[in-house]
């Protein structure tokens, strides 16, 4: 009874996420706040994201609370950790393989209650490779970069962005993209068996149907 949906940022996850979790009445857990929250309490503490030990040291004994914000230890950092710098930072500890090994513990522990939607860029590959359900949504860079700018929930979207930043931001997913998918451990691939999903120019009510209706054939849900 779980649902992986890898994929770049950009391609839908996470709205596509949550609207399936709440339509199954599923746990969502979005797996990139783990290492964004990660990120900014090592940047809170004066830790060295370059410092692999010790940012393990933080992922280590950082409580997590993913619902509809995101809270380590005790700190709201729903807003915070959605901003290109943190999206800089994030790829950062996402190549530490011992950080990497922390969290996907945590993910599997989260996940063997059944019932969830688990978000990510390794679910179907590492965290989950046995999931039942595996979608890989994807889109073109230029309809990433679009949506990313328009998204409320990132810095750019809540003041709207013009061209010039919509090229920015672009070339920052360009780099996180290049930056997961060549790190040595858990690189973004789509799993063999994932279901290839292009999102672009789909309305999300559509690409949600089409999830959904897999779900239930795959797991014998009403």
């Amino acid at each position: 009874m779980l649902i992986a949906i890898d994929g770049p940022a950009g391609a839908g996850k996470g709205t596509v996420a949550r609207t399936i979790a709440n339509a199954l009445q599923f746990r969502h857990v979005d797996t990139g706040a783990m290492y964004r929250a990660v990120a900014w309490l090592a940047r809170h503490r004066g830790v060295d994201l370059a410092d692999s030990a010790a940012v393990v040291d933080v992922a280590r004994d950082a409580s997590f609370e993913l619902s509809t914000r995101v809270v380590v230890d005790g700190h709201d950092v729903t807003g915070d950790i959605r901003t290109p710098e943190m999206d800089a930072a994030a790829a950062i500890v996402a190549r530490h393989g011992d950080v990497r090994q922390m969290l996907v513990q945590r993910q599997r522990e989260m996940g063997r209650a059944g019932r969830v939607v688990m978000e990510g860029r390794d679910i179907g590959t590492v965290v989950f490779p046995d999931a039942p359900v595996k979608i890989y949504l994807d889109a073109t860079p230029e309809e990433r970069a679009r949506r990313r700018a328009l998204d409320p929930a990132h810095a750019a979207g809540k003041q709207g962005a013009s061209p010039d930043q919509v090229g920015q931001i672009a070339q920052a997913l360009a780099a996180r993209d290049q930056s997961d998918r060549t790190r040595a451990v858990s690189p973004l691939t789509r799993a063999d068996d994932a279901v290839y999903i292009d999102t672009t120019g789909v309305p999300i009510a559509t690409v949600v149907e089409t999830v959904l209706t897999l779900a239930r054939q795959r797991l014998a849900l009403q």
